[in-house]
């Protein structure tokens, strides 16, 4: 039993071309691409830095801070009712006709989970034109782009969205797959010590793994240094990297599916492979059941774990 249909890879200049067919930007897109272009497209752009907003942004963008988007603080990645973000959406001036820009601070690699977690966020609602600024808000500024300090308070709009479970995998589903119910690779998409158990998010009840999971740690996708995502020239080598099989279901997780949203951006959107899912609850979520683990240290090695600040 399998949870959706087979993977395909496509091409990455094939994918592009059917991306910006499809979309104004695509997926992906550079400040000095978006600069050419505002004059010919009028995207609505979300500035989810929060308070570094005020202190410049693109012109024309709306503050979305990105804990609009986000669960409450003992489940960050909880999924929000889907009445709540129509609600945040259309306080935003959302509308399905108008291509959507977010933008992230680009500070570190790990901002950029923060923009692929609300573009998941939006893709699940119904918007289908979507782009993240690539290196955010400080490559506009690095490229010499013009900033603005001058607030823009959005017109409300009126929207009726239905959150569609087409990117999403549950607890539940997570657990078959753990349990060889359901046929999945499992991605984990945090650093080793985590992955290995060594660390745990605040929020976790206990350190480790899901069962069975490999390892892929959301950085693999940026150049060292660079909070701006690298090219996927070969999106088959990748496949055959993760042991992606024909017809095999993916699942990111994290923490609290901020870095492993980087990842399900990075394997679904870019490299274009499907029926990649995100688990938005992730590990806080999941090792707050009584599910098995995998990776967890026992009550001495833990508590040691802590003490050196692990």
């Amino acid at each position: 039993m399998k949870l959706s249909a087979a993977i395909v890879s496509i091409p990455l200049g094939l994918l592009a071309a059917a991306v910006s067919a499809a979309t104004s930007f695509g997926p992906l897109v550079s400040p000095q691409d978006l600069s050419a272009q505002l004059g010919e497209v009028d995207p609505v752009i979300l500035d989810i830095r929060g308070d570094d907003y005020a202190k410049g942004h693109l012109p024309g963008a709306i503050s979305a801070p990105y804990g609009l988007f986000r669960g409450p603080k003992e489940n960050p990645g909880q999924m929000l009712d889907a009445a709540v973000l129509e609600e945040r959406f259309e306080s935003l001036g959302l509308t399905m006709d108008k291509p959507v820009v977010i933008v992230p601070e680009g500070k570190t690699d790990t901002d950029f989970g923060a923009a692929a977690r609300v573009y998941w966020t939006l893709k699940s609602s119904g918007f289908s034109d979507l782009s993240i600024l690539n290196g955010g808000a400080l490559a506009w500024e690095s490229a010499g782009l013009e900033l603005s300090t001058d607030p823009v308070v959005p017109q409300p709009s009126e929207l009726e969205i239905s959150f569609s479970d087409q990117w999403t995998a549950d607890t539940d589903q997570v657990t078959a797959v753990t349990r060889g119910e359901v046929d999945a690779l499992l991605l984990d998409a945090r650093p080793d010590d985590f992955y290995q158990g060594r660390k745990s998010h605040a929020a976790a009840a206990r350190p480790g793994t899901l069962p069975g999971a490999e390892n892929h740690v959301y950085t693999s996708f940026f150049n060292e240094g660079s909070p701006a995502m690298s090219e996927i020239s070969d999106p088959s080598s990748l496949r055959e990297q993760l042991g992606i099989e024909d017809g095999e279901e993916v699942v990111s997780f994290c923490n609290t599916g901020h870095w492993a949203a980087t990842n399900w951006f990075a394997l679904s959107e870019v490299a274009g492979i499907e029926n990649v899912k995100l688990y938005p609850g992730s590990m806080v979520e999941f090792s707050n059941t009584d599910h098995e683990m995998e990776n967890t240290p026992g009550v001495v090695e833990n508590f040691l774990n802590k003490l050196k600040g692990n």
